[in-house]
């Protein structure tokens, strides 16, 4: 039934496509999230605290109470606007909407965070922003600001007080900012403790690392811009942690001992603030303990726990307390990613779920009852459930239906959830739950965003890879196709770790200019090959230290796929990717250059012993290691290959594939007499973004009309 209704949805829009609106390039490559995003509820948030939700609605805040409707409030843009003018400060565009409790909002205006009370509408509090501060982060009592200017870390209060937690000069050294190129779930540098007392941070010396040249064209003369960036195998940077005591001014340094050159991630703090977790992993990331510290000495307490693989351990989340005595924690450890119970002492007590598929988040922790709700890929690789499961007896609850992806958040009582939930066919619904999973009501039932526009949807493919492996892909074809005319291909490839394109959700995981580029008479075609995310430990560490082989033989599975149909121009495929997916094109034009006429590679890393230390030896050791390994995959080894026509784009200020990839590559063309075209986008960084990327989109298309 499912599977007739999505063939008969995709021929009605083909059918009533005629007459319909095209996209402009310009609404494809801007507009998808705004203009054409299916209805929903902006700014969603559960007020903590309480069984109340708030959502944006034109200029108001609406307030929810799930129990009585009848005490369902509003928040204004003009009663904010009005409170901040009598404390002469500048009025917002929007209303806001994030809480700092479950009565008041925190805000930015201007040079000062404001703490807003919507009961008494007026503002409880202002900090004030200092000049180029960045990495804002509040207390959880909100009585302190932590920010950082420059490499040093400062404190703030509400009271103007000023306090300087480093003072620094030293080239290299930096305070309260992320580290290890934000690898291992690393996404900040400060972490205060549960009362706010204490506030812990990354202090990082990057002074050895070999520094990398970029060049500043927006001066008269080109000024040089040097960024710290540790290539595989070189020496990297050395990180410690340290706690600041608000009550004693003092700080100390957490003992993480030596080899000097390990990462220290997934921080977490103690209940009782005696102690900090972290996760310890050592530079060939195959070994990782998890460590406690005491906070007033600084000293190392105990291992509670070890893990270590044979490829490589990689620690994305932090451990989540249930209470003083123990804590969950998320591992691969027997090949899926799993939630496991450990006590405080580091004492294994069980494996709370089990099976071939991925816990993907914890999204909620009811102590008081003994249930942890998480999401999870049970269900299908291309799908996301919430479920909960009794710690006591591991008990299993699905709490979500309908085939595709669910994003559920609940409330701080656990009693209810709102549940946005999309498929390839479903743009958007929004509904009210139980925690229980019965539906109290239906929010909203989006209608098609791209009403009468011509806008193909994409279909869902299941394929095979050469060892038997399941394989997912999806397939656009124009509005207007026909079966009997002879289409060229496009392959969008990304193709490497911590990605999955494609996806039981609106639009597949598609961009809306693939769809623009669809209906100008190509097929697009995406596939997650072996070495992708969310599918187990086996599926993405086949990649270790043979980073595109076994991805490209995936991607040769989709081609020849594509090549069964008879309205495939066998002879007219092209493929396009950025990154990770740069790399790719490039690989698959060179290694398997009978397959391809046309490439676009979009900020490709060519060389990885060029890529950096902490992303780079963990799929693919260090250059001295695996020799054999980063020859094979150093793209300047087959320059001779090339049969199509390829085009190379850079940044000019890609501090993540540093320039030096595409140059050197480039270079061994020209040394070889082979021709390539190449584009550099000045004053961009990894990818262009902005109205600039309209010409990116328009480049990249142009080329594919021009040459498949």
């Amino acid at each position: 039934m499912k599977r007739f209704f999505s063939i008969f949805l995709i021929l009605t829009l083909v059918l009533t496509a005629f007459g319909q609106k095209e996209l402009t390039l310009e609404q494809a490559v801007l507009r998808q999230g705004t203009e054409f995003r299916p209805k929903t509820l902006p700014g969603f948030s559960w007020l903590p605290g309480t069984d109340e939700y708030s959502f944006v609605s034109n200029d108001s805040l609406v307030i929810v109470n799930v129990a009585d409707s009848k005490k369902n409030r509003a928040v204004t843009l003009s009663e904010v606007n009005e409170a901040l003018k009598a404390n002469g400060l500048e009025p917002l565009k929007r209303v806001p909407s994030v809480w700092a409790d479950g009565k008041q909002l925190r805000f930015l205006t201007g040079n000062y965070f404001v703490l807003y009370t919507p009961l008494t509408k007026s503002m409880a509090s202002k900090f004030r922003v200092a000049d180029n501060s960045e990495n804002h982060e509040f207390s959880p009592d909100g009585s302190w600001m932590s920010y950082t200017i420059g490499n040093n870390l400062f404190l703030a209060n509400a009271q103007g007080e000023i306090i300087t937690v480093t003072n620094d000069t030293a080239d290299g050294i930096v305070n309260g900012q992320s580290v290890h190129r934000n690898e291992f779930g690393i996404r900040k540098g400060t972490f205060w403790s549960p009362s706010g007392r204490y506030l812990a941070y990354y202090h990082m010396d990057e002074s050895m690392v070999t520094q990398y040249p970029l060049v500043d064209i927006s001066k008269r003369v080109g000024e040089l811009v040097n960024i710290r960036y540790p290539m595989a195998g070189m020496q990297s940077h050395v990180v410690t942690v340290r706690v600041f005591d608000t009550q004693t001014g003092t700080t100390v340094e957490l003992n993480t001992g030596e080899p000097r050159e390990q990462y220290l991630t997934n921080i977490t703090w103690t209940p009782n603030e005696s102690s900090i977790l972290i996760a310890v992993l050592n530079r060939e990331q195959n070994h990782m303990r998890m460590n406690r510290y005491n906070v007033t000495t600084g000293d190392f307490e105990l291992t509670l726990f070890e893990e270590s693989s044979g490829k490589y351990v990689e620690p994305l989340e932090p451990p989540l307390f249930i209470n003083s005595n123990s804590f969950l924690w998320l591992s691969r450890c027997d090949g899926w990613n799993h939630i496991y119970l450990y006590l405080t002492d580091g004492k294994f007590v069980k494996q709370l779920t089990k099976g071939e598929w991925e816990v993907t988040s914890i999204d909620a922790i009811d102590a008081k009852n003994g249930i942890v709700y998480f999401t999870s890929t049970k269900e299908s690789p291309l799908e996301r459930h919430l479920y909960s499961v009794r710690i006591k007896d591991g008990a299993i609850t699905q709490l979500t239906s309908g085939s595709g992806i669910h994003r559920c958040l609940i409330s701080s009582s656990y009693k209810y959830f709102v549940d946005f939930y999309s498929s390839i066919t479903i743009p958007n619904q929004v509904a009210l739950l139980t925690t229980k999973g019965k539906r109290v009501k239906q929010i909203i039932n989006a209608p098609n965003p791209y009403s009468g526009y011509n806008v193909p949807l994409p279909q869902l493919i299941t394929l095979k890879a050469n060892d038997g492996t399941t394989l997912y892909g999806r397939m656009i074809k124009p509005a207007n196709f026909d079966s009997t005319k002879k289409y060229p291909v496009l392959i969008y490839v990304y193709g490497g770790p911590h990605s999955q394109l494609v996806t039981n959700s609106w639009m597949g995981g598609t961009r809306l200019w693939e769809c623009y580029m669809a209906n100008k008479g190509y097929i697009l075609f995406t596939l997650d090959n072996r070495g992708t995310s969310n599918r187990g430990a086996q599926f993405e560490q086949a990649i270790h230290r043979q980073l595109g082989t076994v991805e490209l033989s995936d991607q040769l599975v989709g081609v020849n796929y594509l090549k069964s149909f008879p309205f495939i121009d066998s002879t007219r495929i092209g493929v396009h990717g950025w990154s990770f997916g740069g790399f790719m094109v490039i690989t698959m034009m060179l290694r398997a250059s009978e397959h391809f006429k046309v490439g676009v590679a979009g900020g490709p890393v060519t060389d990885w012993k060029f890529y950096e230390v902490m992303y780079g030896e963990r799929y693919m050791d260090t250059p001295d290691e695996n020799p054999d390994g980063y020859w094979k995959a150093d793209l300047k080894n087959y320059v001779t290959n090339l049969k199509g026509k390829l085009l190379i784009i850079h940044d000019d200020m890609d501090k993540t594939v540093v320039p030096q990839h595409s140059l050197t590559l480039i270079h061994e063309f020209i040394k070889n007499g082979v021709q390539v075209d190449f584009f550099m986008y000045p004053q961009h960084d990894h990818n262009v973004i902005g109205k600039d990327r309209v010409h990116l989109i328009d480049k990249i298309i142009r080329y594919f009309d021009d040459n498949l």
